[in-house]
């Protein structure tokens, strides 16, 4: 039996979404062999898929929602999301060695959920006559991830805790306008990723937090460094306080963040 590790990085690697998702169902962690050991990417690029086609975020066109295809863009541009959020769980577990078990259960756990997300949002999109790749979409979120690709703390920092932590903030707000065209569907459908994606936060908070006391580190001096080293866009309100609590943000983290507002 492949270790999860093992496993993780051929889900990773497979190009066609519908056959990622079902490897990332398939993965087995009863037995979590390699923890320790370094493994080595020889396939393509992992994170790349063959569809939809990707173009720079400027780049991506605006589309009302008042209108039948930009409803549908805008599906399809959540649909891309949690695509992204698949593969960034997949390369934290298989690209980073030598840690807890619990560690690689927990985003093991986070993967099938994107990967749930994804599937209710790209049977959504089918609904209004479109099928995931139709649209361009950007890579903002697999930036972040080859930049951080050999610093873990980076990457629970600016990965879960900013770009995904973010969607905690906005997600209400589609909701809402979705709701307001009567897509009760799509509606519903954000409210099971809010619930969940304050889970997958709270896990990126949780082994950030435990790696910053393992190194002696403050967590906020050290995000703070990481945010400038790494280049990570200024954190804007507002915010979604409540949520953010929830995932395990401390009430010190949440004043700073709103100071920088």
């Amino acid at each position: 039996m492949k270790s999860i590790r093992h496993q993780a990085l051929l889900a990773l690697q497979m190009a066609n979404h519908s056959d990622k998702v079902a490897l990332v169902r398939a993965i087995e962690d009863q037995h979590l062999l390699a923890c320790d050991e370094q493994i080595i990417s020889t396939g393509q690029t992992p994170g790349l898929n063959e569809r939809p086609p990707l173009v720079p975020p400027m780049d991506v066109p605006r589309r009302k929602i008042s209108t039948p295809e930009g409803h549908a863009a805008l599906i399809h541009a959540l649909a891309h999301i949690e695509f992204n959020a698949i593969n960034l769980a997949l390369d934290i577990l298989w690209r980073f060695a030598g840690l807890p078990e619990d560690f690689y259960r927990d985003w093991l756990k986070v993967a099938r959920e994107e990967a749930y997300h994804f599937e209710l949002l790209q049977e959504h999109l089918q609904t209004l006559g479109y099928a995931y790749g139709d649209f361009a979409a950007h890579n903002g979120l697999w930036d972040m991830a080859e930049r951080t690709r050999d610093d873990l703390l980076a990457r629970l920092a600016l990965v879960p805790r900013t770009l995904e932590a973010r969607g905690l903030d906005v997600t209400p707000q589609i909701r809402d306008r979705l709701g307001h065209r009567g897509d009760k569907a799509g509606a519903a459908i954000l409210d099971i990723i809010l619930r969940d994606e304050v889970g997958h936060v709270a896990i990126g908070n949780r082994w950030y937090k435990a790696l910053c006391e393992e190194r002696g580190l403050d967590t906020i001096a050290a995000y703070r460094q990481l945010a400038l080293q790494y280049q990570a866009a200024k954190q804007r309100g507002p915010f979604n306080l409540e949520a953010r609590r929830a995932a395990g943000f401390s009430e010190e983290e949440l004043a700073v963040l709103q100071l920088q507002d």
